[in-house]
This record gives C-alpha cells, structure tokens and sequence, in this order.
C-alpha cells in the first residue's frame, strides 16, 4: 500500500460525510423506535441468543452506517454522529416535557399478590422471568409481594409487604391505580 492509497483510504468526500451522518441519524431513530415498540425488556437480561443477535446487529449496522468501502473519517464521522445523537436524547430525557418520549414508562406488572397477565404480555415478559426475579429478590410466595414494577431500564423492581408504600414511589407507574388500597400509605 503506497502513502496515496493510506490518504486515500482516511479521507471521505463532502456528499460520503453528509450520507455517514444521515444513515447513522435514521438508523439510530429507527433503532429507538424498534426498542420502544417492543418494551424496556428488550433491553435488559440477554441471554446467550440475545448476545449473538446483539453482535449480528451491530455489524448490519456498522456496515450500513460506513456504506460500501468504510474509511477512518467514515467512521470517526458516524461515532461523533451517535454521541451526538445520545446526548441530545440524553438531553430530552432530562426534561419532563419530552422524557415520556424518550423513555418508557415504568409498569405495574404485579399489584399485592395479583398477577397483572395482560401487563406482562403487553411489556413481553415471561411468567418465568418474572418468578425468577421474584426468586432473586428472596420472595417466597405471592403473599410476600406488595408490588413488582417493569422499570423504564428492562429490570423488574420488587417491593416486598410490610412497611406501606409511599404513594411517591410508584408516581408516573402505569397501571398504579391498580394497587390495593391497604399496600400503600398515605
């Protein structure tokens, strides 16, 4: 490889940057609203398969951001773009105005002992997911639970019975008004 093949293989064209920076935004978007549709769980506790899907995918979209002969700038150009692009959704995450769009929106998906089915294959979550995390959190029997939220992260939140919980702690949850009455306090 001669000095003008190596600049020519860092460099990239004006209208190359410009496309760089479109697919990686489409992309990007494309990918937020592809998570967002199929819930918070699609995000947390992968598997071995999840894994290997996770690999594929970011080499279908390395290629498809870098286009057909990636070159450092190429690339350098669509790792600013994807910071950027964090940031700026980082940003309105922060902001209560736009955080329902960026994020979901933590859910209910046990209230007391009650089972909320139509909650968990809404949010994709398994009943064995579910009762293993309920292992997890040294929960015993149904009786132990107060509440078992789907939090905006993919992990799953378990409040034991006991103290009452404070009203506060399940703000903005969806499906809260489901909650008995005598688990919450005032």
């Amino acid at each position: 490889m001669d000095v003008q093949e190596l600049v020519g293989n860092l460099g990239i064209s004006a209208g190359a940057a410009v496309s760089v920076v479109v697919s990686t935004t489409v992309l990007y978007l494309s990918f937020i609203v592809l998570t967002r549709s199929l819930g918070q769980r699609v995000l947390a506790g992968f598997s071995g398969f999840d894994i290997v899907v996770v690999i594929v995918l970011g080499a279908v979209l390395g290629r498809a951001i870098l286009g057909h002969s990636p070159t450092l700038a190429a690339g350098l150009i669509a790792v600013v773009t994807l910071l950027a692009l964090e940031g700026a959704l980082g940003w309105m995450s922060s902001r209560p105005r736009w955080e329902r769009l960026a994020n979901n929106a933590p859910v209910l998906l046990m209230a007391g002992s009650e089972v909320l089915w139509r909650e968990l294959r809404r949010t994709h979550v398994t009943e064995s997911q579910l009762r293993s995390r309920l292992r997890q959190a040294g929960i015993r029997s149904d009786a132990e639970v107060a509440a078992v939220v789907l939090e905006p992260t993919g992990t799953l939140s378990v409040l034991r019975r006991g103290e009452p919980i404070a009203p506060a702690m399940l703000g903005g949850v969806r499906g809260a008004e489901r909650m008995p009455p005598g688990l919450l306090g005032t």
